[in-house]
């Protein structure tokens, strides 16, 4: 390359000048969320959808244009956070979206400019150690022997899935309940399994009884599938009940685990995921308790021997004369080819705040979660689902119809002030507020509460 070819090509973001390079377009993107945020002034862009997409299409301009736009970094990363959904906001609640530690964010860079791929030892030597001593360390966590790195519970209940019925054949049938997480029935139908058997969940958990006697009349094979901190109420299955039915029919047990599996870092609340141990395959997302940036999921599972079903060969990735010669085989840890090293980021994490640092996360979510459902309980003017079991808290206002839940939530995000989440349970709608920011305070809830009553027709 000439030199005024070299002058003229945009710099990288690794290799020797990486770093250099890197600085002042950090401080670009620093200096770009700061004013993004103080445009929105509230945990959600006002306006609704029309608003917001014309304000990205102004800073956007024509995406592929034949000329650059040097400030397109300032630009278009300050209209992403002016019309971003903030969850460090303490007023936005809705969803298993948490606010990223600042440390694994900054771990997720290095990640990025380093850009390796766990495809192949070659292409990702130190990232694929990492990848290899946290993921046993995470399974031992839960009580199981080793876990594959996910972008997230629809990917990991995925796989459950297709171990299962390679261990067991194609006749295998799902038995959950209704309150299980959509991307199961919807793996079985993607893998041509038969259709699944669906409990009902009285109070939105698997009950036991009809758990018994499912399993007493369907043939096998069977997959069980429990869930350890349902996506509408955050409410955990019975799960020492739900293993030993499953131990003494002969089923296989999956229990999901993207929410609740956060409780294992507390020992103030990992006793509400006895039984989790029992399990053949174990879903994990760190991007709800565990404050990761996403995507940051896992598979647990019990029998490595069982991951030799995903293994491929492809002679430019991991022929078997490299094998041989001790180079690790990386296709079998996951049906992605190219794969960026999300264990950076939990590593990281693990290191620095350690068990004690996240259980306190935990529970400090925990506590503001009960908080805000005694401010409920309290309140005349509002109706309680129930007491939180993790950090998800159900409401409505009470005596309003439906349509007046679902009008108050839209009229919350429309004027860009509070973002609910909605949950049909017991056939009514409530609204969803899940605490997974730890730096809410008392008055955060008693404002989210104060907005929701205003909104609130007479």
């Amino acid at each position: 390359m000439t030199a005024e070819a070299a002058l003229s090509t945009p710099p990288l973001a690794s290799g020797p000048g990486g770093p250099e390079a890197l600085r002042p377009l950090l401080a670009t993107v620093l200096d770009a969320l700061a004013a993004g945020a103080a445009e929105r002034g509230g945990p959600l862009p006002a306006g609704g959808p029309d608003a917001v997409t014309a304000r990205v299409a102004a800073a956007l301009g024509e995406p592929l244009p034949d000329t650059g736009d040097p400030g397109a970094l300032h630009d278009i990363v300050r209209a992403l956070a002016a019309g971003a959904a903030d969850p460090a906001d303490p007023l936005c609640a809705a969803h298993l979206h948490c606010p990223p530690l600042a440390v694994a964010t900054a771990a997720d860079l290095a990640a990025s400019a380093l850009n390796p791929s766990l495809d192949s030892w070659d292409q990702a030597p130190a990232a694929s150690a990492l990848e290899a001593a946290v993921t046993r360390a995470l399974a031992r966590t839960a009580g199981l022997a080793d876990a594959l790195v996910t972008t997230g519970g629809t990917e990991s209940n995925h796989l459950a899935l297709l171990l299962a019925r390679e261990a067991h054949g194609s006749d295998l049938r799902l038995v959950c309940c209704a309150g299980a997480h959509h991307s199961l029935p919807r793996a079985a139908w993607l893998l041509g399994l038969p259709a699944p058997v669906i409990l009902p969940a009285p109070r939105g958990t698997l009950d036991p009884a009809a758990l018994a006697e499912a399993l007493t009349a369907l043939p096998g094979p069977l997959l069980v599938a429990a869930t350890a901190g349902t996506t509408d109420a955050g409410l955990i299955d019975p799960l020492p009940e739900i293993a030993a039915l499953c131990a003494a029919h002969g089923a296989r047990l999956h229990i999901d685990a993207a929410y609740g599996g956060g409780l294992l870092f507390s020992d103030r609340h990992r006793d509400r995921l006895a039984g989790l141990d029992a399990a053949h395959t174990v879903t994990l997302d760190l991007h709800k308790l565990g404050w990761q940036p996403a995507a940051a999921g896992l598979l647990a599972v019990a029998r490595p021997e069982e991951l030799a079903t995903l293994h491929q060969r492809a002679d430019y990735l991991n022929a078997a004369d490299d094998t041989a010669a001790g180079l690790p085989d990386l296709l079998g840890r996951s049906p992605r080819t190219t794969r960026r090293p999300d264990i950076l980021k939990i590593a990281v994490t693990l290191r620095t705040l350690g068990r004690d640092g996240l259980g306190a996360l935990v529970d400090q979510v925990c506590a503001r979660a009960r908080e805000f459902a005694a401010l409920i309980a309290e309140h005349p003017g509002f109706e309680l689902y129930d007491r939180p079991v993790i950090s998800t808290v159900l409401f409505r206002p009470a005596a309003a119809a439906d349509d007046t839940v679902a009008a108050v939530r839209r009229g919350l995000l429309h004027e860009g002030r509070a973002v609910l989440g909605r949950a049909r349970l017991d056939g009514r709608l409530w609204l969803k507020a899940t605490f997974l920011n730890p730096r809410s305070r008392p008055d955060d809830l008693a404002r989210l509460l104060e907005l929701v009553e205003g909104s609130t027709p007479g």
